[in-house]
């Protein structure tokens, strides 16, 4: 076998490579998928009946809108039996702010009548200090998915290192480049193990929005084109928040409103 033979032959096995598939097949397939549901019904009907696994679901918004609360809420529900809810899996957490809080877990396990400490030991928590840093930790899930049931996997911030080492304009190309390898590994080990992939992201306002909301999330086209299902939260009176569907390629624009309380994300 040539080299060029081998490099197709290792390529077709890294993909796992089956043909074609009839849209029927696909259809089916997806239908088949238990999905998270993060205990919301108005929340989990605006994405198609819950988060789906193989997919990322992408959640931006100012500061407090409710972004990690629901990280925090689908670790939590993550570990719950698929007739709950759950997928009866475990966590993997790449925290690149330093907002993953443990005794919030506690919380919301607590207000659920759950043991609070099985549910942190399948919380698996990693912090990334830079993008470097943070690609290598995608890496790692891997490892960790061949001794625990990683059904979710939570990237907060996604976009945070990136904007901050690669500033300005002229550094756009590098940032777009490096944030789409990151974002194109967590789909591929996602879709092999079968995980949710929630990505919070940051926001900016667009100085060129002349009406409407200038609120504009950081990544553009990249992240845009590889989320299925991209959130923008938005505070409302306290405790409430809107979740507004903006972007998705089966499901058509709305809206749902929930609370985030002490008891976690509800009604």
């Amino acid at each position: 076998m040539g080299a060029a033979q081998k490099i197709i032959e290792g390529a077709r096995k890294a993909a796992n490579v089956e043909g074609f598939r009839s849209a029927t097949d696909l259809l089916e397939e997806r239908k088949s998928k238990k999905r998270l549901k993060i205990g919301v019904a108005s929340l989990d009907d605006l994405i198609g009946g819950g988060f789906e696994p193989g997919a990322i679901t992408e959640a931006f918004g100012e500061f407090g809108s409710g972004k990690t609360q629901i990280g925090h809420q689908l670790a939590v529900n993550v570990t719950l039996p698929e007739n709950e809810g759950g997928l009866n899996g475990e966590c993997a957490w790449l925290d690149s702010e330093g907002m993953f809080v443990p005794e919030r877990i506690r919380q919301m396990a607590e207000a659920k009548k759950l043991d609070s400490g099985s549910i942190m030991s399948k919380i698996h928590v990693a912090r990334a200090f830079n993008s470097q840093h943070q690609e290598i930790q995608v890496d790692k899930i891997s490892e960790i998915s061949k001794e625990h049931p990683i059904r979710l996997i939570v990237v907060d911030s996604l976009t945070a290192h990136f904007r901050a080492e690669y500033p300005g304009r002229g550094e756009l190309a590098g940032r777009q480049q490096k944030l789409n390898t990151h974002i194109h590994s967590l789909l591929k080990i996602g879709s092999r193990i079968g995980a949710v992939i929630y990505v919070t992201n940051q926001v900016m306002a667009s100085p060129g929005a002349m009406w409407g909301d200038p609120t504009r999330p950081i990544g553009g086209h990249i992240l845009g084109h590889a989320s299925a299902y991209r959130l923008y939260l938005r505070k409302s009176k306290a405790p409430k928040r809107i979740a507004r569907l903006v972007d998705s390629p089966s499901l058509p624009e709305g809206e749902a409103v929930f609370s985030v309380t002490e008891e976690g994300i509800t009604e």
